[in-house]
């Protein structure tokens, strides 16, 4: 019986020392799969419209919060709604609830990216203005960025380990 409480002591050590950096694990994994699905739709958005040859949205799922979702579409009227008879290329569906996406955009009316035939960013006040900027992905103390530049690149960053990854969208 000692011998057994003496093993089950060990392993309760164990476990308390373990948990938490495991818990720092899983968050990590959360905040890096949610910024490589956002990046991965920013690419998806791109490349259908140079292989379309036409305007091709992302926008949130909802109208506002990139957090519940986004969807590409080909947006026909240029309004950021996938409304009936436009075709929607792929939705996401929301991410997890303690993430946050933050946006900030050359044009802030609205949330939207949008890319013209041509592989590069658009705003709705002119096919010649770039919409360029940053997505900020925030868990906890966790930050990862995806920058997009004047051609509508996208660059994923993490602030921690990378000086070249400043600018935010915390203050939307």
């Amino acid at each position: 019986m000692t011998e057994l409480m003496v093993t089950l002591s060990i392993a309760m050590i164990l476990l308390m020392i373990g948990v938490p950096s495991f818990c720092a694990v899983i968050r990590n994994q959360k905040i890096t799969t949610a910024a490589n699905d956002f990046f991965m739709a920013i690419n998806l958005a791109r490349s259908e419209a140079i292989r379309r040859g036409v305007r091709v949205d992302l926008v949130p799922s909802d109208g506002g919060d990139w957090s519940k979702g986004w969807i590409i579409f080909i947006d026909k009227n240029n309004n950021q709604i996938a409304d009936a008879g436009e075709e929607v290329i792929f939705s996401h569906g929301p991410i997890s609830k303690d993430l946050m996406i933050r946006s900030n955009f050359t044009d802030s009316s609205k949330e939207y990216l949008a890319y013209n035939g041509t592989g590069r960013t658009r705003t709705n006040a002119s096919s010649q203005t770039p919409q360029f900027g940053t997505i900020t992905l925030m868990l906890e103390k966790q930050i990862r960025r995806i920058k997009l530049n004047f051609v509508g690149r996208p660059r994923s960053c993490n602030p921690e380990n990378d000086s070249t990854c400043t600018g935010s969208a915390d203050s939307k």
